[in-house]
């Protein structure tokens, strides 16, 4: 896979093989940022994403708005969609996060707060398609 990269798939088993073969670009201090509707798939492919370092205990950070993992990597799983304004972010130490270059950070609903976003990122968005089928667009911003 090279980005920018564009895949459509079938069902949650596609979407599955999809995030494993992204997993192989993943590297510490990356940002990556997933764009979509509600059920598109972002849970579901960092789900999916992170089970391939050995992290098998992903919830979506939904209430929390952040969940820190470890496993062959470090990850914080960041959710964007309750926050009502970029200070919440920064009340809970967004840039310590960001200066973590020992980690990967994953940003559900990151087009909602943009501003808060660094220049450099890998951008997923999930478009709904029919029935179950789902197409991938992979950006990578230097």
């Amino acid at each position: 896979m090279v980005l920018p990269f564009t895949k459509t798939v079938n069902n949650e088993d596609e979407t599955a093989q999809l995030a494993v073969d992204f997993a192989k670009l993943v590297n510490n201090g990356q940002v990556i940022i997933l764009i979509g509707n509600l059920g598109a798939g972002k849970t579901f492919f960092i789900k999916k994403l992170l089970a391939s370092f050995g992290i098998r205990n992903v919830n979506s950070p939904s209430f929390a708005i952040v969940n820190e993992y470890e496993g062959k990597i470090k990850a914080y799983h960041f959710d964007f969609y309750r926050l009502n304004k970029i200070e919440e972010l920064y009340d809970i130490g967004w840039e310590d996060y960001l200066n973590d270059t020992e980690a990967v950070l994953l940003v559900e609903w990151g087009d909602l707060l943009r501003e808060a976003l660094p220049v450099k990122k890998i951008e997923i968005s999930i478009s709904f398609m029919d029935g179950t089928k789902r197409r991938f667009d992979f950006k990578e911003y230097e």
